[in-house]
């Protein structure tokens, strides 16, 4: 079939799923109000579902008032049945496949139930939408006539009890139906190798050749994924190797500290960003436009979504609400149930609404990952773009970076120490600190407060990391590539004091 035809039949069916799409967008509370019900009712006979006689449950409220909230250790011991070999305990299809969840930085790994119903009808077909929406963006796209190199995990997959166990990426490659397939690059064989740098080599001299019209991968591992392309051909730009490129769908952290040396590889304007929201629990949100990296929340793929308040997090005061109560520009922790089994389960990942009509939020940050030890309430979100301004202002640019509390002792207050690896360092650290200070009180008023007059917090401490310090430390916790990430802020010393001990 010519390559033409084939770009064109893959459009055509992809914007058929726009119908759909269009239902959520008109009645988005009523779809999810419908999706819940038929949860409940898929699920009213397993385990759960007798013991929260899910049967009876006939609206929302009910549902809140009789399932509790709960965390993965909660779930840990019903995940640990289910993984050697026991079904129906919280949903009632077998639950073969378990993603190791890779977006911790904990020893402890977490084992996410994935459903074929999760693995159909939300990450395959959050696949496909995203594609739709691109070409529906971008009517002249020729993205179908060449392939999109994906960049996953380097974790093999582990069988025992029946069930498989592994990179959430890795199973998604391992089930991949054939349309992926077929227009992916590298083969399976390469994406699934266990040893991250040989891996890295190979998908170099497996892709090269290739026709590469776009890239999908978390933007860290990408960017060391691209400049190795650059180093082996002795390029400056990736359009020298893939003329065709364009466009890159990217998630799993921010986009922010990247944008600069993305653009120095990829220098053309029209080249195309699109952002994704994705985690081992389920697909959650797309880019949908071309000019904004607002995420469209998809409604429609098995999960019923709550959320938490973040100014009463964690305290008595703390309430849980429905899509339909939300607000825009309020800082909310996810909360979730799934086709997969998760009744009114914490990711751990905070959002905002930056719409209502349609939905469209952008991801916050972490529960977990923020610095609130003197009420300053420092979100990732606050760092990335204040530091996203100060390397504007000082000409540098920031690979990794991480940031924890120095603790009051005796006299002495409270400070944030920044550990940070330059690619380009500014000239005056001094001044970098200063600036950094200085944006991040207009970006946070409990920042700005706790600063005022050294009342409660003294000016940063910054320390440069040397080269491939965050790597090495990935590499010492058997944590590269894939969603793997450095912890950026955090309440403890625990990262940064392991991290200084490296920085040597």
């Amino acid at each position: 079939m010519p390559i033409p035809l084939v770009n064109s039949i893959a459009s055509w069916f992809l914007k058929k799923r726009f119908h759909q799409i269009e239902l959520f967008l008109k009645y988005p509370n009523e779809v999810q109000n419908e999706l819940l019900q038929d949860l409940l009712t898929t699920a009213k006979d397993t385990e759960i579902g007798r013991i929260y006689d899910f049967g009876s449950i006939t609206n929302y409220q009910t549902f809140a008032e009789r399932v509790p909230i709960s965390t993965y250790e909660e779930n840990q011991a019903n995940i640990e049945r289910s993984r050697m070999g026991e079904n129906n305990i919280f949903w009632p299809s077998p639950i073969k496949w378990f993603a190791k969840s890779s977006g911790t930085t904990n020893a402890k790994s977490k084992f996410i139930p994935v459903s074929n119903e999760s693995l159909e009808e939300c990450h395959y077909a959050a696949s496909k939408d995203l594609l739709c929406m691109y070409l529906n963006n971008n009517e002249n796209s020729q993205l179908f006539t060449g392939k999109s190199l994906r960049l996953g995990g380097s974790k093999e997959l582990y069988k025992e009890n029946g069930t498989v166990f592994g990179d959430l990426s890795a199973i998604l490659i391992d089930n991949m139906p054939f349309w992926a397939e077929f227009s992916s690059t590298p083969s399976s064989k390469v994406s699934l190798m266990n040893d991250w740098e040989h891996k890295m080599q190979a998908i170099v001299n497996e892709t090269i050749n290739e026709n590469v019209t776009s890239l999908a991968g978390v933007p860290s591992w990408m960017l060391v994924l691209l400049n190795n392309v650059l180093e082996t051909t002795n390029k400056q730009s990736i359009f020298d190797i893939w003329p065709n490129l364009e466009v890159y769908f990217h998630g799993g952290v921010s986009f922010l500290p990247y944008v600069d040396q993305y653009k120095a590889i990829l220098p053309r304007k029209d080249f195309r960003y699109y952002e994704i929201y994705n985690a081992s629990e389920g697909f959650f949100a797309i880019q949908d436009q071309n000019s904004s990296s607002e995420l469209l929340l998809m409604l429609d793929y098995g999960i019923f979504y709550e959320f938490i308040p973040m100014d009463a997090y964690g305290t008595p005061e703390q309430r849980i609400i429905p899509l339909a109560e939300v607000e825009t520009h309020k800082n909310y922790a996810v909360v979730i149930t799934t086709n997969a089994g998760l009744w009114r389960y914490k990711i751990g990942d905070t959002i905002r609404f930056t719409s209502l009509e349609p939905y469209r939020i952008k991801v916050s940050g972490r529960t977990k990952h923020h610095i609130n030890v003197f009420g300053e309430e420092l979100i990732i979100e606050n760092a990335e773009d204040a530091l996203k301004k100060v390397c504007k202002k000082t000409n540098s640019q920031i690979v990794d970076y991480t940031a924890a509390p120095i603790f009051m002792s005796g006299r002495d207050k409270g400070a944030h120490e920044w550990l940070i690896e330059f690619k380009t360092p500014p000239e005056d650290i001094n001044y970098f600190n200063e600036l950094l200070d200085n944006a991040l009180k207009s970006l946070n008023s409990d920042y700005e407060a706790k600063r005022y007059n050294n009342i409660t917090l003294n000016s940063p401490k910054i320390n440069i990391a040397r080269q491939q310090l965050f790597y090495d430390w990935l590499k010492q916790q058997d944590k590269l590539g894939g969603q793997h990430k450095v912890p950026r802020l955090s309440n403890t010393r625990h990262y940064m004091d392991a991290l200084l001990k490296l920085n040597v």
